[in-house]
Protein backbone atom coordinates (compact mmCIF):
# COMPACT_ATOMS: atom_id res chain seq x y z
CA UNK A 1 0.00 0.00 0.00
CA UNK A 2 1.07 3.60 -0.60
CA UNK A 3 2.55 5.52 2.34
CA UNK A 4 0.48 8.00 4.27
CA UNK A 5 1.19 11.59 3.10
CA UNK A 6 3.48 13.61 5.39
CA UNK A 7 0.76 16.18 6.13
CA UNK A 8 -1.49 13.45 7.47
CA UNK A 9 1.32 11.90 9.50
CA UNK A 10 1.96 15.30 11.05
CA UNK A 11 -1.69 15.61 12.11
CA UNK A 12 -1.59 12.17 13.74
CA UNK A 13 1.65 13.05 15.53
CA UNK A 14 0.09 16.25 16.85
CA UNK A 15 -2.85 14.25 18.21
CA UNK A 16 -0.45 11.96 20.07
CA UNK A 17 1.45 14.93 21.50
CA UNK A 18 -1.83 16.42 22.73
CA UNK A 19 -2.77 13.10 24.37
CA UNK A 20 -5.84 12.87 22.15
CA UNK A 21 -5.32 9.96 19.82
CA UNK A 22 -8.46 7.95 19.09
CA UNK A 23 -8.24 4.15 18.92
CA UNK A 24 -10.75 1.40 18.24
CA UNK A 25 -11.03 -0.82 21.31
CA UNK A 26 -13.28 -3.67 22.34
CA UNK A 27 -16.06 -2.68 24.77
CA UNK A 28 -14.87 -2.96 28.35
CA UNK A 29 -16.48 -5.69 30.43
CA UNK A 30 -17.16 -3.25 33.24
CA UNK A 31 -20.15 -1.71 34.99
CA UNK A 32 -21.71 0.48 32.33
CA UNK A 33 -21.60 4.22 32.95
CA UNK A 34 -20.72 5.18 29.39
CA UNK A 35 -23.20 3.78 26.82
CA UNK A 36 -26.29 5.56 25.51
CA UNK A 37 -28.42 2.51 26.35
CA UNK A 38 -30.29 4.51 28.99
CA UNK A 39 -33.20 2.08 29.40
CA UNK A 40 -31.31 -1.16 28.80
CA UNK A 41 -33.23 -1.90 25.60
CA UNK A 42 -30.07 -2.85 23.69
CA UNK A 43 -29.67 -5.84 26.00
CA UNK A 44 -33.36 -6.79 26.03
CA UNK A 45 -33.93 -10.40 25.00
CA UNK A 46 -37.65 -9.66 24.72
CA UNK A 47 -37.14 -6.99 22.04
CA UNK A 48 -34.67 -9.25 20.22
CA UNK A 49 -37.13 -12.14 20.22
CA UNK A 50 -40.13 -9.99 19.26
CA UNK A 51 -38.29 -8.55 16.26
CA UNK A 52 -37.59 -12.05 14.99
CA UNK A 53 -41.24 -13.05 15.55
CA UNK A 54 -42.44 -10.00 13.61
CA UNK A 55 -40.27 -10.89 10.61
CA UNK A 56 -41.45 -14.48 10.74
CA UNK A 57 -45.11 -13.42 11.00
CA UNK A 58 -44.76 -11.17 7.93
CA UNK A 59 -42.87 -13.82 6.00
CA UNK A 60 -39.81 -11.58 5.61
CA UNK A 61 -36.60 -13.57 5.13
CA UNK A 62 -34.37 -10.99 3.42
CA UNK A 63 -31.03 -10.26 5.11
CA UNK A 64 -30.59 -6.90 3.42
CA UNK A 65 -32.62 -4.07 1.97
CA UNK A 66 -30.97 -4.65 -1.47
CA UNK A 67 -30.91 -0.96 -2.39
CA UNK A 68 -31.92 2.56 -1.48
CA UNK A 69 -35.50 3.29 -0.45
CA UNK A 70 -36.06 4.90 -3.86
CA UNK A 71 -34.97 1.72 -5.65
CA UNK A 72 -35.68 -1.65 -4.02
CA UNK A 73 -35.20 -1.02 -0.30
CA UNK A 74 -38.53 0.48 0.78
CA UNK A 75 -39.91 -2.71 2.34
CA UNK A 76 -43.34 -2.78 4.00
CA UNK A 77 -42.09 -2.36 7.58
CA UNK A 78 -40.93 1.19 6.81
CA UNK A 79 -44.50 2.36 6.24
CA UNK A 80 -45.66 0.70 9.44
CA UNK A 81 -42.89 2.32 11.49
CA UNK A 82 -43.32 5.80 10.03
CA UNK A 83 -47.09 5.74 10.50
CA UNK A 84 -46.67 4.51 14.09
CA UNK A 85 -44.21 7.29 14.91
CA UNK A 86 -46.32 10.04 13.31
CA UNK A 87 -49.51 8.97 15.08
CA UNK A 88 -47.85 8.38 18.44
CA UNK A 89 -45.87 11.61 18.47
CA UNK A 90 -48.66 13.79 17.11
CA UNK A 91 -47.07 14.93 13.86
CA UNK A 92 -48.25 14.66 10.24
CA UNK A 93 -45.28 12.66 8.96
CA UNK A 94 -42.09 10.81 9.82
CA UNK A 95 -39.20 9.85 7.53
CA UNK A 96 -36.73 7.19 8.67
CA UNK A 97 -33.00 7.56 7.96
CA UNK A 98 -30.13 5.12 8.47
CA UNK A 99 -28.66 7.06 11.41
CA UNK A 100 -28.94 10.30 13.35
CA UNK A 101 -25.87 11.56 11.53
CA UNK A 102 -27.46 10.83 8.14
CA UNK A 103 -30.70 12.53 9.21
CA UNK A 104 -28.97 15.73 10.35
CA UNK A 105 -26.63 15.91 7.37
CA UNK A 106 -29.54 15.25 5.02
CA UNK A 107 -31.78 17.88 6.59
CA UNK A 108 -29.29 20.72 7.05
CA UNK A 109 -27.53 20.02 3.77
CA UNK A 110 -30.74 20.38 1.76
CA UNK A 111 -33.39 22.44 3.57
CA UNK A 112 -31.78 25.86 4.32
CA UNK A 113 -31.21 27.57 0.96
CA UNK A 114 -28.76 30.17 -0.34
CA UNK A 115 -29.66 33.50 1.25
CA UNK A 116 -31.31 31.86 4.27
CA UNK A 117 -29.93 32.06 7.81
CA UNK A 118 -29.22 29.28 10.29
CA UNK A 119 -28.61 30.16 13.95
CA UNK A 120 -27.37 27.24 16.03
CA UNK A 121 -26.49 26.71 19.67
CA UNK A 122 -22.69 26.72 20.07
CA UNK A 123 -22.79 23.22 21.63
CA UNK A 124 -24.88 21.65 18.86
CA UNK A 125 -23.90 18.16 17.67
CA UNK A 126 -21.15 17.70 15.09
CA UNK A 127 -23.57 16.09 12.61
CA UNK A 128 -25.65 19.28 12.51
CA UNK A 129 -22.55 21.42 12.01
CA UNK A 130 -21.44 19.15 9.17
CA UNK A 131 -24.87 19.38 7.55
CA UNK A 132 -24.87 23.17 7.78
CA UNK A 133 -21.44 23.28 6.14
CA UNK A 134 -22.75 21.22 3.25
CA UNK A 135 -25.57 23.71 2.62
CA UNK A 136 -25.51 27.18 1.15
CA UNK A 137 -27.21 29.19 3.91
CA UNK A 138 -25.39 31.70 6.09
CA UNK A 139 -24.84 30.28 9.57
CA UNK A 140 -24.05 31.79 12.96
CA UNK A 141 -23.74 30.24 16.41
CA UNK A 142 -25.25 31.72 19.56
CA UNK A 143 -24.22 31.26 23.18
CA UNK A 144 -25.32 28.02 24.78
CA UNK A 145 -28.97 28.12 25.88
CA UNK A 146 -28.88 31.93 25.74
CA UNK A 147 -32.07 33.29 24.20
CA UNK A 148 -31.03 36.92 24.64
CA UNK A 149 -27.80 36.31 22.71
CA UNK A 150 -29.82 34.62 19.97
CA UNK A 151 -32.16 37.61 19.78
CA UNK A 152 -29.20 40.01 19.49
CA UNK A 153 -27.58 37.97 16.73
CA UNK A 154 -30.83 37.64 14.78
CA UNK A 155 -31.37 41.40 15.03
CA UNK A 156 -27.86 42.28 13.89
CA UNK A 157 -27.60 39.71 11.09
CA UNK A 158 -31.14 39.60 9.71
CA UNK A 159 -32.19 43.23 9.86
CA UNK A 160 -33.64 44.30 6.53
CA UNK A 161 -34.12 40.80 5.09
CA UNK A 162 -37.05 40.14 2.74
CA UNK A 163 -39.99 37.80 3.27
CA UNK A 164 -38.34 35.30 0.93
CA UNK A 165 -35.51 34.71 3.40
CA UNK A 166 -36.07 31.82 5.80
CA UNK A 167 -34.49 31.79 9.24
CA UNK A 168 -33.80 28.49 11.01
CA UNK A 169 -33.11 28.20 14.74
CA UNK A 170 -31.44 24.97 15.86
CA UNK A 171 -31.07 23.44 19.29
CA UNK A 172 -31.13 20.12 21.14
CA UNK A 173 -33.70 19.24 23.78
CA UNK A 174 -30.96 17.47 25.78
CA UNK A 175 -27.34 18.28 24.93
CA UNK A 176 -25.12 15.26 24.44
CA UNK A 177 -22.05 16.50 26.34
CA UNK A 178 -23.54 18.73 29.05
CA UNK A 179 -26.82 16.88 29.58
CA UNK A 180 -28.69 20.16 30.05
CA UNK A 181 -31.69 21.59 28.18
CA UNK A 182 -32.83 24.93 26.73
CA UNK A 183 -36.11 26.59 27.65
CA UNK A 184 -37.92 25.15 24.64
CA UNK A 185 -41.17 26.94 25.36
CA UNK A 186 -39.55 30.40 25.37
CA UNK A 187 -37.49 29.50 22.32
CA UNK A 188 -40.60 28.29 20.51
CA UNK A 189 -42.53 31.45 21.40
CA UNK A 190 -39.67 33.56 20.04
CA UNK A 191 -39.68 31.62 16.76
CA UNK A 192 -43.48 31.77 16.37
CA UNK A 193 -43.57 35.52 17.05
CA UNK A 194 -40.95 36.17 14.38
CA UNK A 195 -41.91 33.56 11.81
CA UNK A 196 -38.69 31.58 12.30
CA UNK A 197 -38.35 27.82 11.81
CA UNK A 198 -37.38 25.89 14.96
CA UNK A 199 -35.55 22.58 14.62
CA UNK A 200 -35.03 20.41 17.72
CA UNK A 201 -32.69 17.43 17.94
CA UNK A 202 -34.29 15.02 20.45
CA UNK A 203 -31.65 12.27 20.26
CA UNK A 204 -31.03 12.16 24.03
CA UNK A 205 -34.62 12.96 25.07
CA UNK A 206 -36.69 10.40 23.18
CA UNK A 207 -37.44 7.46 25.44
CA UNK A 208 -36.39 9.36 28.55
CA UNK A 209 -38.52 12.52 28.85
CA UNK A 210 -42.23 13.16 28.49
CA UNK A 211 -45.28 10.95 28.82
CA UNK A 212 -44.36 7.41 27.72
CA UNK A 213 -40.91 8.70 26.80
CA UNK A 214 -42.14 10.67 23.80
CA UNK A 215 -39.57 13.46 24.25
CA UNK A 216 -39.59 17.07 25.34
CA UNK A 217 -41.35 18.49 22.27
CA UNK A 218 -44.38 16.29 22.98
CA UNK A 219 -44.06 16.87 26.74
CA UNK A 220 -44.45 20.62 26.15
CA UNK A 221 -47.08 20.23 23.42
CA UNK A 222 -44.95 22.01 20.82
CA UNK A 223 -45.46 19.70 17.85
CA UNK A 224 -47.38 22.33 15.85
CA UNK A 225 -44.87 25.08 16.62
CA UNK A 226 -41.71 23.11 15.78
CA UNK A 227 -40.78 23.02 12.08
CA UNK A 228 -38.92 19.71 12.43
CA UNK A 229 -37.56 17.45 15.13
CA UNK A 230 -35.03 14.66 14.85
CA UNK A 231 -35.29 11.51 16.93
CA UNK A 232 -32.79 8.65 17.01
CA UNK A 233 -33.19 4.98 17.85
CA UNK A 234 -29.60 4.22 18.84
CA UNK A 235 -29.80 5.60 22.36
CA UNK A 236 -32.73 4.98 24.71
CA UNK A 237 -34.42 2.65 22.20
CA UNK A 238 -31.28 0.53 22.01
CA UNK A 239 -31.23 -0.14 18.26
CA UNK A 240 -30.21 1.89 15.18
CA UNK A 241 -31.52 4.57 12.83
CA UNK A 242 -33.32 7.90 13.12
CA UNK A 243 -36.36 9.80 11.91
CA UNK A 244 -37.20 13.37 10.97
CA UNK A 245 -40.65 14.47 12.12
CA UNK A 246 -42.55 17.25 10.40
CA UNK A 247 -45.15 18.09 7.79
CA UNK A 248 -46.05 15.91 4.83
CA UNK A 249 -44.54 18.53 2.51
CA UNK A 250 -41.25 18.43 4.42
CA UNK A 251 -41.17 14.65 4.05
CA UNK A 252 -41.77 14.94 0.30
CA UNK A 253 -38.99 17.51 0.03
CA UNK A 254 -36.49 15.36 1.93
CA UNK A 255 -37.31 12.29 -0.18
CA UNK A 256 -36.45 14.37 -3.25
CA UNK A 257 -33.48 16.43 -2.05
CA UNK A 258 -31.81 14.93 1.06
CA UNK A 259 -28.73 13.28 -0.40
CA UNK A 260 -28.03 11.11 2.66
CA UNK A 261 -31.51 9.62 2.17
CA UNK A 262 -31.42 9.25 -1.60
CA UNK A 263 -27.93 7.87 -2.13
CA UNK A 264 -27.61 5.17 0.52
CA UNK A 265 -28.79 1.61 1.01
CA UNK A 266 -31.89 1.39 3.19
CA UNK A 267 -31.86 -0.22 6.62
CA UNK A 268 -32.55 -3.96 6.37
CA UNK A 269 -35.92 -5.39 7.48
CA UNK A 270 -34.45 -6.74 10.72
CA UNK A 271 -33.33 -3.23 11.77
CA UNK A 272 -36.79 -1.77 11.15
CA UNK A 273 -38.47 -4.70 12.93
CA UNK A 274 -36.22 -4.07 15.93
CA UNK A 275 -37.16 -0.38 16.01
CA UNK A 276 -40.88 -1.23 15.81
CA UNK A 277 -40.64 -3.71 18.68
CA UNK A 278 -38.43 -1.39 20.76
CA UNK A 279 -40.99 1.38 20.34
CA UNK A 280 -43.86 -0.93 21.33
CA UNK A 281 -41.82 -1.99 24.37
CA UNK A 282 -41.26 1.69 25.24
CA UNK A 283 -45.04 2.24 25.22
CA UNK A 284 -45.68 -0.81 27.43
CA UNK A 285 -45.70 -1.14 31.22
CA UNK A 286 -42.15 -2.50 31.03
CA UNK A 287 -41.09 0.70 29.31
CA UNK A 288 -42.73 2.69 32.10
CA UNK A 289 -40.84 0.66 34.70
CA UNK A 290 -37.51 1.22 32.90
CA UNK A 291 -38.05 4.98 32.75
CA UNK A 292 -38.99 5.11 36.44
CA UNK A 293 -35.85 3.22 37.44
CA UNK A 294 -33.76 5.60 35.33
CA UNK A 295 -35.40 8.63 36.95
CA UNK A 296 -34.74 7.18 40.40
CA UNK A 297 -31.08 6.62 39.52
CA UNK A 298 -30.69 10.18 38.23
CA UNK A 299 -32.16 11.57 41.47
CA UNK A 300 -29.99 9.26 43.57
CA UNK A 301 -26.82 10.12 41.63
CA UNK A 302 -27.43 13.86 42.07
CA UNK A 303 -28.16 13.43 45.78
CA UNK A 304 -24.87 11.55 46.32
CA UNK A 305 -22.93 14.17 44.33
CA UNK A 306 -24.40 16.78 46.64
CA UNK A 307 -23.70 14.78 49.80
CA UNK A 308 -20.05 14.26 48.82
CA UNK A 309 -19.57 17.96 48.04
CA UNK A 310 -18.89 17.36 44.35
CA UNK A 311 -21.50 19.78 42.98
CA UNK A 312 -18.93 22.31 41.84
CA UNK A 313 -17.40 19.77 39.44
CA UNK A 314 -20.69 18.79 37.75
CA UNK A 315 -22.71 20.64 35.11
CA UNK A 316 -26.32 20.99 36.38
CA UNK A 317 -28.40 18.36 34.59
CA UNK A 318 -31.60 16.41 35.19
CA UNK A 319 -30.95 14.02 32.30
CA UNK A 320 -29.14 10.68 32.14
CA UNK A 321 -25.96 12.57 31.20
CA UNK A 322 -23.97 13.85 34.19
CA UNK A 323 -20.68 15.54 33.29
CA UNK A 324 -17.82 16.15 35.74
CA UNK A 325 -15.50 18.91 34.49
CA UNK A 326 -11.80 18.08 34.96
CA UNK A 327 -9.65 20.45 32.86
CA UNK A 328 -6.76 18.96 30.91
CA UNK A 329 -6.62 15.87 28.70
CA UNK A 330 -3.92 14.23 30.82
CA UNK A 331 -5.74 14.72 34.13
CA UNK A 332 -9.15 13.56 32.93
CA UNK A 333 -7.58 10.60 31.12
CA UNK A 334 -5.66 9.52 34.23
CA UNK A 335 -8.68 9.72 36.53
CA UNK A 336 -10.84 7.86 34.00
CA UNK A 337 -8.29 5.04 33.88
CA UNK A 338 -8.18 4.83 37.66
CA UNK A 339 -11.98 4.48 37.77
CA UNK A 340 -11.96 1.89 34.99
CA UNK A 341 -9.23 -0.11 36.76
CA UNK A 342 -11.61 -0.82 39.63
CA UNK A 343 -14.46 -1.94 37.38
CA UNK A 344 -16.46 1.12 36.27
CA UNK A 345 -16.70 2.08 32.60
CA UNK A 346 -16.63 5.88 32.80
CA UNK A 347 -15.18 7.54 29.72
CA UNK A 348 -13.10 10.73 29.51
CA UNK A 349 -14.14 13.36 26.97
CA UNK A 350 -11.08 15.16 25.64
CA UNK A 351 -10.63 18.46 23.85
CA UNK A 352 -11.16 19.24 21.00
CA UNK A 353 -14.36 17.15 21.25
CA UNK A 354 -15.23 19.64 24.01
CA UNK A 355 -13.61 23.08 24.38
CA UNK A 356 -10.16 23.23 25.95
CA UNK A 357 -10.52 23.60 29.71
CA UNK A 358 -13.90 21.80 29.61
CA UNK A 359 -12.54 18.25 29.46
CA UNK A 360 -14.71 15.92 31.50
CA UNK A 361 -15.77 12.56 32.79
CA UNK A 362 -19.17 11.78 31.27
CA UNK A 363 -21.32 9.59 33.50
CA UNK A 364 -24.22 8.06 31.55
CA UNK A 365 -26.84 6.66 33.88
CA UNK A 366 -29.11 3.72 33.09
CA UNK A 367 -32.19 2.00 34.42
CA UNK A 368 -30.07 -1.08 35.20
CA UNK A 369 -27.38 0.64 37.27
CA UNK A 370 -27.68 -0.20 40.97
CA UNK A 371 -27.47 2.31 43.78
CA UNK A 372 -24.45 0.41 45.07
CA UNK A 373 -22.70 0.90 41.73
CA UNK A 374 -23.53 4.61 41.72
CA UNK A 375 -22.30 5.06 45.28
CA UNK A 376 -19.05 3.19 44.64
CA UNK A 377 -18.27 5.02 41.39
CA UNK A 378 -18.66 8.39 43.13
CA UNK A 379 -16.52 7.25 46.07
CA UNK A 380 -13.70 6.43 43.63
CA UNK A 381 -14.19 9.74 41.83
CA UNK A 382 -14.06 11.66 45.12
CA UNK A 383 -10.88 9.85 46.19
CA UNK A 384 -9.17 10.64 42.88
CA UNK A 385 -10.20 14.29 43.00
CA UNK A 386 -8.55 14.55 46.44
CA UNK A 387 -5.40 12.84 45.17
CA UNK A 388 -5.10 15.12 42.16
CA UNK A 389 -5.92 18.16 44.25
Amino acid sequence: MAKLPLKLKAKLSKRKEDNFIRNLVEPLDLMDFTSNDYLGFARSKTIFSNAFKLLKKRGITSNGATGSRLLSGNHSLYKELEETLAESLGVPSALVFGSGYAANVGFFGSVPQRGDFVFFDELIHASIRDGIKMGNAKSYKFKHNDLEDLKDRCLSKCNGTTDEVEIYIVTESVFSMDGDSPDLRKLSNFCVQNGFNLIVDEAHAIGVFGEMGKGKVVELGLQKEVFASIITFGKALGCHGAAILGSGELKDYLVNFARSFIYTTALPPHSIATIIEAYHYLMSSKGVDSRERLKENIIYFKSRVNLKGLDSFFIPSYSAIQSCILPGNRQVGSIAKNIQDVGFDVKPIFSPTVPKGKERLRFCLHSFNTKKEIEKSLEILSYNLNVYG
